[in-house]
């Protein structure tokens, strides 16, 4: 069997890892059936820096892409026709049967695209996922993967409810559980030896940690000043650890936003590991992130997730994810830091082993 993976921007690369050691797991082990797995990794260039894009190949040792499509930035329009323009190239010469996406970003519905009128299969891992906002771009790009994908693999029975609703056959379903969790317990043991506990003195359950990005949050200053305001105030109880995300950077000196305290640690963006030493160690996260979300769910870690819905309903219903808003953000915080307990589950099937169950079910369906 030939499989292409698609890799597009810094939250695909904790997805693909786990499926590049099943792969190889399969050729050299033949785990799941005599067939062996001729894989080939596609990087799109969608997330071109390199802190916040080679670091995590390195660090999830995952092997160099075979192919660099090295398309860039650019409008959502413009970057998605580059990666269908030089996507379709590699799918003609090398005609895989099976085109393998994670997550929804430009890159994931783009090659859907290609495939799909190339007549290659196409399957969609963290499918069904909905937040039922189209007014953000990723809600667009599940859709429409979704919509043409062959094999739908949802991380949580939400998901596959979702697809049900939207007349997905119940054959093209199977869930098999969240593959972030793969990446995070096969790097549990490498995070802990993170050294921002040493560098900024840090002590369990007594920090924060902090990640901003999306445009809803940071590029108007009447979301963004708010949120930094809460950020400040908590800055006075305890440490704030703050990667900033270069967009955001760039918002607060354009709204010439202060964020100066001793306790807030403003830093430049930081790998994979030190976010899961981060994430499982701290007080509370407060974030506009969707894998976060889901590892402070599996770590039992209180999560503010600065958004107004989430495509992770699971993480609200089993988890210790908590919905909030830039107004109602110091309010929310003060609620965590006064619990006594923290409530929370993981989820069926978030047992690390996705990546497996994605690899049968892909040798199960040539």
């Amino acid at each position: 069997m030939k499989i292409i993976t698609v890799a597009g921007a810094r939250p695909n690369f904790m997805k693909i890892a786990p499926l590049m050691r099943a792969f190889a797991k399969q050729n050299s082990e033949r785990c799941w059936g005599p067939e062996p797995i001729e894989s080939l990794l596609v990087h799109t260039g969608q997330h071109y820096d390199v802190k916040m894009s080679e670091i995590f190949f390195r660090e999830l040792g995952i092997p160099d892409p075979d192919i660099n499509l090295e398309v860039g930035s650019g409008s959502h329009a413009v970057q998605t026709a580059e990666v269908m323009k030089a996507f379709e190239q590699v799918c003609l010469e090398h005609k895989p049967d099976w085109i393998v996406v994670v997550g929804d970003v430009n890159s994931t519905v783009a090659c859907s695209l290609v495939a799909t009128k190339l007549h290659i299969k196409v399957c969609h891992v963290e499918a069904g996922l909905r937040s039922g906002d189209r007014g953000m771009p990723e809600e667009i790009n599940r859709l429409v993967t979704d919509s043409i994908a062959d094999l739908l693999l949802p991380p949580s029975e939400d998901g596959c409810e979702n697809l049900r609703r939207e007349g997905v056959p119940e054959n093209k379903i199977q869930m098999v559980g969240n593959i972030m969790i793969d990446s995070l317990v096969d790097n549990l043991a490498k995070s802990r030896q993170s050294p921002l506990k040493e560098q900024f003195q840090l002590e369990d359950d007594n920090f924060a940690f902090v990640t901003l990005h999306r445009p809803s949050n940071v590029d108007q200053k009447d979301t963004l000043e708010p949120i930094i305001a809460g950020l400040l105030q908590l800055a006075e109880q305890m440490p704030v650890i703050f990667p900033i995300h270069p967009r955001t950077k760039k918002m607060l000196e354009t709204f010439a936003i202060t964020h100066d305290h001793p306790n807030l640690k403003a830093i430049d963006p930081i790998g994979y590991h030190d976010s899961l030493y981060l994430s499982e160690h701290a007080k509370l996260v407060v974030t506009d992130s969707g894998g976060l979300q889901e590892e402070t769910t599996y770590f039992k870690t209180p999560c503010l997730t600065l958004r107004p819905n989430t495509e992770r309903p699971i993480t609200l219903s089993l988890g210790t994810n908590k919905l909030s808003i830039p107004e109602a953000l110091s309010q929310d915080i003060n609620a965590i830091l006064s619990a006594t307990e923290n409530h929370g589950e993981i989820p069926p099937l978030w047992d690390g082993k996705t990546a497996e169950r994605v690899t049968q079910s892909l040798l199960g369906r040539n």
